[in-house]
């Protein structure tokens, strides 16, 4: 976990988050292989929206598809830096 500090200069106010490191590769792998059991949401902590979809299996595939693309395109997920 890494601690972010951001300025923002148009309003000159800081923002203060935390930041997940996550191995690329590692969560493109799973989410070809089990993502529309939520893995690849597992790995990347977001367990709320894993859950959901483990329960719909992915969206009944829509859901696994649209992940499989933003993971393989390296999309940049709030919290998440990829490594």
């Amino acid at each position: 976990m890494l601690v972010v500090l951001e300025k923002h200069l148009k309003n000159n106010y800081f923002k203060v988050y935390m930041v997940k490191e996550v191995n690329w590769v590692v969560t493109l792998v799973m989410s070809i292989i089990f993502g529309s059991l939520g893995v690849d949401r597992f790995i990347m902590g977001k367990v709320g929206t894993g859950l959901l979809k483990l329960f719909t299996f992915g969206g009944l595939g829509v859901w696994w598809l649209v992940d499989m693309i933003l993971v393989a395109t390296k999309h940049k997920f709030k919290g998440i830096k990829w490594v």
